[in-house]
């Protein structure tokens, strides 16, 4: 009978450790998942504009936390919003990017040298007639 006992004993032990284990391994996951969910709740809009060179800038504006990724010719910039200048203007220590009545500039702080510059079509004014009396 204690024989039957201590294999059963030595049968069950590892049995449970390992239930444990993968369990713990589960909550995890789920920690993870709800990190990645949190993460996702920040309001992100993106944008691409062609200057006439034919260059591309990606921008990535995040309003939540007040930050803009700029991504030019393979090279990535991070700036941080300034709510000193108008409109839409982020920069940091060597970089400034602003977005002021559909002229998006990204240029380099230390030259004074623009990397980019972008217009946006003006739509063409509405027909309307005015009435002459």
């Amino acid at each position: 009978m204690k024989k039957l006992l201590k294999i059963l004993t030595i049968a069950v032990l590892p049995v449970f450790t390992i239930t444990a284990c993968r369990h713990q391994s589960k909550e995890e996951e789920v920690s993870l998942q709800n990190v990645a969910e949190v993460q996702n709740t920040d309001k992100i809009s993106k944008d691409v504009y062609t200057d006439e060179f034919g260059d591309q800038l990606e921008v990535a504006v995040n309003e939540t936390q007040n930050t803009i990724t700029i991504r030019l010719d393979g090279k990535s910039y991070e700036l941080k919003k300034n709510e000193e200048l108008p409109e839409y203007t982020a920069g940091d220590a060597d970089f400034q990017y602003s977005d002021i009545r559909g002229e998006v500039t990204f240029l380099k702080k230390d030259y004074n040298m623009v990397l980019f510059h972008h217009k946006k079509n003006k739509s063409s004014s509405p027909n309307t007639k005015m009435a002459s009396y």
